[in-house]
Parts: structure tokens; C-alpha cells; sequence
């Protein structure tokens, strides 16, 4: 063992702790040889910095964006109780492991650039995570610094008045109106909101704002991290732009369609890097970008380091959604100091909309005026049984959930779940019900729009991808189901009407991970299956089944692939044992797919826990957007 300033005691503990974790199946083979391979680079045998590297990879496959190893060692008993470890086998005291991987060459200081990098508060970053959330933080703070160029003050009212009509259900300020001007004024505005509030629609008379100020056409891109939030984002902006009545060359400058993001920046396949990028940013005025709750860290640093200093950008989505898969809960992190704008900004905002805003507050971040938070619910009113229960899962009141879901509202309902074994007999109604209108079309032979409509109609969500709750499970017991009631010929692998989801990329084909497809006869050949996919442009496109990349069945998907959508009904099923995927904001996000009725299926046990349990993710970002910086914090925010 090389005896560089090594702490004895601390080698040893952390080798004990590594190889405990690692045997407990903890830590992958990914995790292991990425230890090692740091340990390498270092020069030799360092355990404490295998074991802090092993950390840090774990953490980003988790969706954390580092580890903080002061907290984690803090909370090391009650992971080893879950492990079944032996307390023993506990990792070194805090203050002396950070100060020993201090003195490691592959370690560095906020600003160096080393595999890894270690801040004052103890989180441990890989190098690019770091800097991507640096780059992130340092680009919307000073976005939001920067004011917006001048504007006919007399033509945005008289537009506010004209595109924001005072709705007599509010009782509020009209955060709507609120939100347009704040986009108006910033070169980067945040707007949040639940489901009915009118992200969509807001942005879009905000586009009629900016087009109506603008002296020359403006180059305005749409869009959004997947190919159904961007199909929705789509369709919305489309429907909604003729009743605004725009100048035909006004209207002319607002897209109707929407991109992806990997789209939008120019994919390369096998590759992490785009085509637009810092050195050749995308030529747009104004990015919209839908659904940011969806998007981690990663690709939202890759899409902001891509706009010219100009760009104005407009983010939108709702913060009390699931977080991205990858990396990151930046929406979260983003809108966690909102509330409130500062005073001198709040009085602008009232004497531009005439509305009566809160008291403002002191900030530090320039960030507090450039985020607003959309209030009111136009699709669910006082008496909604999903608004009166979203409320109750975002505040964390598990009990007053569970007694919500008593049967008093017609729109939320709770089934218990007896077992695992029950699931056939509680299931097998709901499901053909369900499922039987889409089913019904399909066999009277509905075209694929058509069919699309309807299946969109009713789906069953999971929280889980495996065991006997679980997304796999739930799809062969629907087919069985769907089969028994003869609605389909499951005999057949392609019968017409299975709806399939890729779940691997197919640059290729143009087909993407979560894209759904529903077979039917081919128009020309009605003896053959075809499976129709849905562009975001509205066009078709069908396939030889032998074509598609990998797929599976979807009558059933997980919560996490059910974002960007939306459908009249869900069944949603929840295990009978807590899980670490069960939270606040998988339940929310699970209820406010649903438009018109949602029915839970699990243990309330289960359920209220969930509902208790708020999901977070270790990150520096929201320190970096909302906490005042202190002198000689300087080195840690500089590239």
C-alpha cells in the first residue's frame, strides 16, 4: 500500500466498505471497474478513492448529478440495514476521507479539470456532470440578468388586454398574463404549472406578443424532449392559433410544428454531441421548450449552450412531475426559489398588466424574476376530485389522500389489491372495458387515426417495470384478458390492434424510444399487418412488423413513459411493497395523466407512503441558481 500521506484507518475502512456494498449487489460491475480504473489513473492501491469514484458513478445512474459524501456517510446505517451489510463494515469518518482524496492528482477543485471534482460542501462530481451543471447555472443567471430590447409599451397593453380577457372564474392575479410579460421582459423565462393551467396556450400568446413587437420576422423553433410531448405540444399550438385571429403574416412567423430536442440540435448516432452546439449555435430568436421536467441536466446544458446569446428562452412544464430519467430534476432545481418576484420587478409587472401582485422579496438570484407559477386549473374545478387530490399529493398529506379516495368523487377512485394471484379477478373487467371501444373500432376497421384516438382514450400505468405489478406483467395479463373477453386473437403474434412501443432507437427508421405503434391491416395488402406510427407532423408511416428495432407490448406502461401524454382514463397499479420508485411525484404524475377519471389499485399502506415520501436528487444546480454566493466562492462558480 503506497504510504503517501495515506491514512491508514481510512484505507481500511473504505476498502471494507467497498467490497461490502459491491457483494451485496449494490454497486454494478460498472460502478466496480470504474473504481478501479480511477484507482489506476491515481497510481495505485487508494481505496477511498475507488470507493468515492464507485459513489459517484452509482449516484449518476441513479439520476443524481453527484454524490455529497458527507451525507452519504452520515446515512451509512440505514443503508447498511437495507443491505443486510454489517455495520463494521462502515466507511470512514467524512472530514478525514474528503481530506485524503484532496491530496489524490485524479481529484479536483471546482474549475480544475480532473476525472473528478470535489466542492467545499463535500459532493463529488464526474468532471462533465460538473460542468454541465456550471455551464447551465452561469448561462440562464445571466440570461435572466439581461433585459429584453425596448418595446411599444402602448401595443403591449392593448394587446395584453386583447389576448388575456379576464376569466370570471379567477379570484387572482392572472398568472397567465403575469407569465407573457415576464417573457416579454427576460431573455429567459420558467413557467410551471399543473395540468389544465395552460402552459400551451399561454406560450402561444406570448408568440403573438413577440411576433406583434418584433420588426422582422422572427425565427421560432418548438419543442420538446420526446416524440409524443412534441406530437401534444403540436397539436395544441395548432387548435388553438386560429381563435387568436393574427395578421396573416403574424401568424405566419409561429410554427406549427415541433421538434425533439435531439432533432432540434442534430443528432448523431452513437454519439453524446449534436450538430448545434456552442460553436455553432442554432439560428433561432426564440426557443420554446415543453415538458422541461422531462429533460436532464445533460441535454438541457447542451440545449442552452446551442442558443446565441440573443435567443430569448421559454421554458415550460410542470416541477411537481416525475424527474427526467437521466440525470438531473432540473425543473425542480430551477423553480425552487419561485414564488415572488423582487420588489422593483413586481412593480413593472403591475403597472404593465394592471393586476395586483404579492409583495415581492429580496434576491440574491437574478433567477427569482424570471419564473412564474401558473395557479389556477381551468380543467379541474373546486369540486374536481383529481385537483382536490393532486393538491393533497404535492403537499405531502398522505391521509388526507387516502380519505379522498372514499368514493365521494366520481373522477378518483381506490381498489385494495388482496395479492398478487388476485390480480386476474380484479383486473379483468376494468381492462376490457377499457380497452374494448379501441378494440371495437380497430375490428369494424377504423383507419389508423381513428384507432389512435381511441386507444388513446384508456390506459393502465405502473409504477414498476418488473415482478408481479410490474409493466411486464400487467401486459400479459391484459392480452389474456382482452382474449378471454374475444376482443382479440392473441393466437397471433401481429393480430390487428396490438400496440407496441419501441423501446430502442432506430435512427434508420426515424423511430425512438418510447414511440407507439398500433398493427392493422395493410391498406393495400389487408392480408398482411402493418404497424402505423404517428409523426409529430400528423403523417403516417407503417412498417413490416419484421422492421421495427426492439418493441414490446403497451396496453400497460410505466408512469415514467406515460409523461407527455395524456388520456381520458387511467388505471394505475401500485405494488404491495414499498419501493424506491414510489413517491410523491410518481403518484402525482400517475393522477394528472388522467383528464377525466383516475382508479388506484394497491395498498393504502403503500400508497400513503409514497405519498409521504418526496423523491430528491443530490445536485449542486440549486445552490448555484438560488444561494447568495459568499466571498471566496468565486473559484467554484468559473469554469
Amino acid at each position: 500500500m503506497s504510504d503517501e500521506n495515506l491514512n491508514e484507518p481510512v484505507a481500511q475502512a473504505a476498502k471494507a466498505t467497498l467490497s461490502a456494498l459491491y457483494d451485496s449487489g449494490w454497486l454494478t460491475h460498472l460502478d466496480w471497474h470504474f473504481a478501479r480504473f480511477i484507482e489506476r489513473l491515481a497510481g495505485g492501491d487508494a481505496p477511498e478513492l475507488a470507493l468515492a469514484a464507485a459513489l459517484a458513478s452509482h449516484a449518476t445512474a441513479q439520476g443524481d448529478i453527484c454524490v455529497n459524501l458527507r451525507q452519504w456517510a452520515r446515512r451509512w446505517q440505514s443503508t447498511a440495514d437495507k443491505l443486510s451489510v454489517p455495520s463494521t463494515d462502515a466507511p470512514p469518518p467524512a472530514s478525514a476521507w474528503l481530506e485524503t482524496l484532496h491530496t489524490r492528482s485524479v481529484v479536483g477543485q471546482p474549475g480544475q479539470r480532473q476525472p473528478l471534482v470535489l466542492d467545499r460542501r463535500g459532493r463529488l462530481y464526474l468532471y462533465r456532470y460538473w460542468q454541465y451543471e456550471q455551464r447551465l447555472a452561469s448561462d440562464l443567471l445571466q440570461r435572466a440578468r439581461e433585459a429584453s430590447p425596448s418595446m411599444d409599451e402602448r401595443r403591449l397593453r392593448s394587446d395584453l388586454d386583447r389576448l388575456f380577457p379576464r376569466h370570471p372564474a379567477l379570484k387572482g392575479p392572472d398568472w397567465q398574463k403575469i407569465a407573457a410579460v415576464v417573457a416579454m421582459l427576460k431573455r429567459v423565462c420558467v413557467i410551471s404549472g399543473g395540468p389544465g393551467t395552460g402552459k400551451t396556450s399561454t406560450v402561444l400568446r406570448i408568440l403573438a406578443l413577440l411576433t406583434g413587437q418584433a420588426e422582422r420576422p422572427l425565427r421560432i423553433a418548438l419543442a420538446a424532449p420526446t416524440g409524443k410531448a412534441a406530437a401534444r405540444m403540436q397539436e395544441s399550438i395548432r387548435a388553438a392559433k386560429p381563435g387568436l385571429k393574427l395578421a396573416t403574416e403574424q401568424a405566419a412567423q409561429i410554427p406549427e410544428e415541433a421538434f425533439t430536442l435531439h432533432r432540434l440540435l442534430g443528432s448523431r448516432p452513437d454519439s453524446v454531441y449534436f450538430r448545434y452546439n456552442g460553436d455553432n449555435p442554432l439560428p433561432l430568436d426564440v426557443l420554446v421548450v415543453d415538458e422541461v421536467s422531462m429533460v436532464g441536466l445533460a441535454l438541457l446544458a447542451k440545449t442552452v449552450d446551442a442558443l446565441l446569446p440573443s435567443t430569448r428562452l421559454i421554458l415550460l412544464g410542470d416541477k411537481d412531475q416525475l424527474a427526467s430519467v437521466e440525470a438531473g430534476a432540473v425543473l425542480g432545481d430551477l423553480c425552487a426559489g419561485a414564488g415572488r418576484f423582487s420588489p422593483a420587478f413586481r412593480e413593472q409587472l403591475a403597472t404593465l398588466t394592471g393586476e395586483a401582485l404579492p409583495h415581492g422579496k429580496a434576491s440574491s438570484s437574478s433567477l427569482v424574476d424570471a419564473i412564474v407559477l401558473l395557479r389556477h386549473s381551468y380543467r379541474f374545478d373546486a369540486a374536481s376530485g383529481i385537483g382536490a387530490l393532486a393538491q393533497a399529493v404535492n403537499r405531502g398529506r398522505a391521509t388526507e389522500t387516502v380519505s379522498l379516495l372514499d368514493g365521494r368523487h366520481a373522477d378518483i377512485d381506490w381498489r385494495a389489491l388482496a395479492s398478487a394471484e388476485a390480480l386476474p379477478a380484479q383486473l379483468t373487467e376494468p381492462i376490457a372495458t377499457g380497452f374494448a371501444p379501441y378494440l371495437d373500432a380497430v375490428r369494424s376497421g377504423a383507419g389508423p387515426e381513428t384507432a389512435f384516438g381511441q386507444f388513446n382514450r384508456f390506459r393502465v400505468l405502473c409504477a414498476v417495470r418488473n415482478g408481479p405489478f410490474g409493466v411486464l406483467a400487467l401486459n400479459m395479463l391484459c392480452e389474456e384478458a382482452l382474449h378471454n373477453r374475444r376482443l382479440i386473437d392473441r393466437r397471433q403474434v401481429w393480430y390487428s390492434g396490438r400496440p407496441v412501443m419501441v423501446i430502442r432507437n432506430d435512427y434508420n427508421l426515424r423511430l425512438f424510444n418510447g414511440d407507439i405503434g398500433i398493427t392493422l391491416p395493410d391498406p393495400e395488402e389487408p392480408e398482411r399487418m402493418k404497424v402505423f406510427f404517428l409523426g409529430n407532423d400528423g403523417a403516417l408511416r407503417g412498417f413490416a412488423p419484421a422492421r421495427l428495432p426492439e418493441h414490446e407490448t403497451v396496453y400497460a406502461m410505466t408512469v415514467h413513459k406515460s409523461q407527455g401524454s395524456e388520456f381520458e382514463r387511467v388505471l394505475v397499479v401500485t405494488p404491495h411493497e414499498p419501493s424506491p420508485v414510489l413517491s410523491r411525484e410518481l403518484i402525482y404524475t400517475a393522477l394528472t395523466r388522467a383528464k377525466q377519471q383516475a382508479v388506484f389499485y394497491g395498498v393504502s399502506e403503500v400508497f400513503e407512503a409514497a405519498v409521504a415520501r418526496r423523491l430528491r436528487r443530490s445536485s449542486g444546480l440549486r445552490d448555484r441558481l438560488w444561494v447568495e454566493r459568499r466571498p471566496g466562492r468565486a473559484t467554484e462558480d468559473r469554469s
